[in-house]
């Protein structure tokens, strides 16, 4: 039976240790002269991108090559689909080719869970609207877990566009299931409505959100979203929630700084900590490669080696 990955909701916190615990073994073996391994030699993995990606879409194309499979990356530029092909006849079409896996990034929410449905490759989510980016959640996590050793008990504050943001969704998803303690933090014209009712606990101020945290995750403000006035300015926004040095003093000794990138310098997060050293959007990078080859062998591969 196909494993497709979806949403986190939809996979168990045994399966989500396994695979932190398998990205270790990914990325201490890229980190050698020889990155090649032949786990997936003789599979095929397509990467179908209907938005702009450079760190998703990069980080899924080296992971096949490190894995040993075939890759090929299509944009909606380069493809029948500026012709009107359909987003399941492009799937199908993709399918009879014979791809083992597609990875797919779309606007439209359910996208990936769609076209699921209609083909026999596995299915991996790379982001879909508002809903959800899952393994952007898993390299996250994996990140937390090299630092801290343990998910288990840790306060993670994510603040930000929490409404417009497809990480953080998922992130609080994946981390209260793994135990951990999520905060989130926002104006109230960017906190979507029904939090409440998610696993987490919504601030009320910035000091609420940093002290005592053991994690601060910056999201991207979309800076689109004030030209339709859900914030004043920028700078009022930096002001009010921006990640700065005075507030990391707030967080638990050894806290650290996160960002599924790409920053806007000095307005989420100030200049001097984002170029910190607790700063771990860089290390972020490299997690993303090393989860995404242990999602793509969990999705193509029966048996471990």
């Amino acid at each position: 039976m196909k494993r497709d990955f979806l949403a986190l909701a939809q996979v168990s916190s045994d399966d989500i240790s396994s695979l932190l615990q398998r990205a270790k073994f990914m990325e201490d073996a890229i980190s050698g002269a020889n990155k090649t391994l032949d786990i997936l030699k003789g599979k095929s993995m397509v990467t179908l991108f209907y938005e702009n990606s450079t760190r998703t879409r990069c980080s899924f194309e080296l992971a096949g090559k490190y894995l040993g499979a075939q890759t090929v990356g299509i944009t909606t530029s380069g493809s029948s689909v500026k012709k009107g092909e359909s987003l399941i006849d492009t799937a199908v079409t993709l399918d009879k080719m014979q791809a083992d896996v597609i990875v797919i990034r779309h606007s439209v929410a359910g996208a990936p869970a769609l076209i699921a449905k209609h083909v026999r490759a596995s299915v991996i989510n790379g982001g879909d609207g508002l809903h959800a980016h899952p393994t952007q959640a898993l390299l996250d996590m994996y990140t937390m877990q090299k630092t801290f050793g343990s998910l288990k008990g840790l306060e993670v504050a994510i603040i930000g566009d929490v409404k417009h943001s497809r990480v953080a969704q998922s992130n609080i998803v994946g981390l209260s299931k793994m135990g951990a303690k999520v905060k989130v933090f926002a104006p109230n014209t960017l906190m979507p409505r029904g939090i409440e009712t998610q696993p987490c606990v919504v601030c009320k101020n910035a000091k609420e959100a940093f002290e005592g945290s053991d994690v601060i995750m910056g999201l991207r403000i979309q800076l689109e979203r004030q030209q339709k006035g859900l914030f004043p300015s920028v700078e009022e926004y930096s002001r009010f929630y921006g990640v700065s040095m005075e507030r990391m003093a707030l967080c638990n000794k050894g806290a650290i700084v996160m960002h599924p990138g790409p920053a806007n310098r000095g307005i989420e997060i100030d200049c001097d900590v984002l170029d910190s050293e607790f700063c771990l959007k860089d290390d972020q990078v490299t997690s993303g490669v090393a989860t995404r080859m242990a999602l793509l062998e969990w999705c193509s591969v029966d048996e471990r080696v």
